[in-house]
């Protein structure tokens, strides 16, 4: 599993958008560019890799077993609108202007890992990330509650049973002294029918403790993902 967070930084760098790659073919994996590039493609607004970076990807999918699905999407923050795909709630927070990207790459027997990178945002600021059930919205409560693989009964979900970075996606960071930002998740399952469509980003890290585990303060913008 090693290699996912190579794979999903270079889909990052590419701006691959929602593709599943076959396994099929028998090439062998070629060695995926730096995932150092990430961030910095993320800052300057430019890709770096390229086509060399797609066949890449391509060719190392290719020597794995099962299909991988890749999801890649990305956006400018700004008020919200109909067609907007990155929405800010709290612009003090999250500024109009802030770009985000998240990529996410799953497979049976390997579960689901998913790369946020975000920057614009306040230098050395804690802030709280999760997948969530509904698209973004006019509001931050549109995007519904957490995507749970095994959902909660009872809901909100506050019970650490339920809500826990094991059950969710949870994809806290904290960013460095340039307002940029970037974390990791990994989960041993994979989506079925029901898939989250959006990653919200919150006031505070993600509490754990019984009665408030999963809660993260208010929710200060979100991006659309195709997960």
């Amino acid at each position: 599993m090693r290699f996912l967070p190579k794979l999903l930084s270079v889909a990052l760098a590419t701006g691959m958008s929602v593709t599943t790659l076959s396994t099929t073919a028998t090439a062998a994996p070629a060695s995926p560019a730096s995932g150092a590039a990430a961030p910095a493609a993320l800052a300057s607004g430019t890709t770096t890799h390229g086509t060399t970076a797609r066949a890449a990807l391509t060719r190392t999918a290719a020597s794995v077993t099962p299909p991988l699905r890749v999801t890649s999407a990305h956006g400018t923050f700004s008020a919200y609108a109909p067609d907007v795909q990155a929405v800010t709630y709290r612009p003090d927070l999250v500024a109009a202007g802030a770009r985000a990207r998240v990529a996410a790459l799953s497979a049976d027997r390997v579960g689901t890992t998913t790369v946020l990178v975000i920057s614009g945002l306040l230098p050395q600021h804690e802030y709280g990330a999760h997948a969530h059930v509904n698209s973004c919205g006019a509001t931050g409560d549109a995007a519904g509650s957490h995507f749970q693989h095994v959902p909660d009964p009872v809901k909100p979900s506050v019970d650490p049973a339920y809500a826990n970075p094991r059950n969710e996606i949870w994809l806290d960071f904290t960013t460095d002294r340039f307002g940029i930002g970037h974390a990791t998740s990994t989960v041993d399952w994979t989506f079925g029918g029901q898939r989250a469509k959006s990653v919200v980003i919150h006031e505070t890290h993600t509490h754990t403790g019984p009665g408030h585990a999963g809660t993260a303060g208010g929710r200060l913008a979100c991006l659309n993902v195709g997960f």
